[in-house]
């Protein structure tokens, strides 16, 4: 590991202690994996699972009132220009003022600031996640502003209406499985990747979302949404590589942050590696 990931790896480890939000798996949620996926989804001959991924007990409420606001003020599929409201402007100031915030954001923020690649008055600050997280820009194939960085992670989009591209949040992976959206189709795993746990974090899987398909995709699970946020914002304004591995409580993951004209997120997502052993 070279010594800028070590650097990531120490910030990733101080975010995890202190995302208070965090739920705690089989106390505040359940999971249930079931089978392993098919490698495509032609048919459902493919699914591997009968019955839902999430059994919850509850969800956070702390900044998650806040996030959920934002997940249906978009257009799923690309190629559809975004009409953005006033109102949703102001859900989207009202995200940011609770999640900068909470403690994970204020190390994230701290962090960038000491290294000159964030301003360290908090209005600023927030102009500048906005622009990253919510300015719109056009997709590919788009000649119109149709995403933006927080719904192709967070809220998920449609290419065609047939395949599902981004989804990255297990927030609203479980909202649209309890609205009878989500099909959930399985784990998915490699000869490289580890067997999947349902008492650990991070999951790579299989579903179906408004007719559209997602062959695989990889989630972090149970942890907050100011957890990720602030990740996936380190990641992006710190690292030049758009995939960086870093080392944190159990896990070896390596996260993938593709930019977008550098100046936006593309996409960003966990990718499991190994499991730690315990020390």
């Amino acid at each position: 590991m070279i010594e800028s990931d070590r650097e990531l790896s120490a910030m990733v480890q101080e975010l995890w202690d202190n995302d208070i939000n965090r739920l705690t798996p089989g106390k505040d949620y359940r999971i249930s994996l079931q089978g392993k996926a098919g490698d495509s989804m032609a048919n459902d001959n493919n699914d591997g699972a009968g019955y839902p991924l999430f059994t919850p007990n509850r969800v956070p409420v702390f900044v998650c009132a806040a996030f959920i606001s934002l997940l249906d003020n978009y257009e799923s599929d690309t190629g559809e220009p975004e009409i953005v409201t006033p109102e949703e402007v102001a859900e989207n100031h009202k995200f940011l003022d609770s999640i900068i915030q909470t403690p994970t954001m204020k190390i994230a923020h701290k962090y960038l600031v000491e290294k000159h690649l964030s301003p360290a008055d908090d209005t600023q600050f927030k102009e500048q996640l906005y622009r990253i997280w919510f300015e719109l820009y056009a997709r590919r194939g788009s000649s119109r502003p149709d995403s933006s960085g927080f719904e192709h992670v967070f809220v998920g989009e449609t290419r065609g209406r047939r395949t599902v591209i981004g989804f990255h949040n297990w927030i609203q992976l479980y909202l649209q499985e309890k609205l009878g959206h989500i099909d959930y189709k399985g784990y998915s795993v490699t000869a490289n990747s580890p067997q999947p746990d349902e008492n650990k974090h991070i999951l790579a899987l299989q579903f179906s979302w408004k007719n559209g398909i997602k062959p695989k995709g990889s989630i972090f699970i149970g942890v907050s949404p100011e957890f990720e946020f602030a990740l996936y914002t380190l990641c992006f304004l710190s690292s030049p590589n758009e995939r960086v591995k870093v080392q944190f409580s159990f896990y070896d993951v390596e996260i993938v942050c593709h930019h977008y004209n550098q100046k936006h997120i593309g996409t960003t997502y966990p990718v499991l590696l190994k499991y730690q052993q315990p020390a």
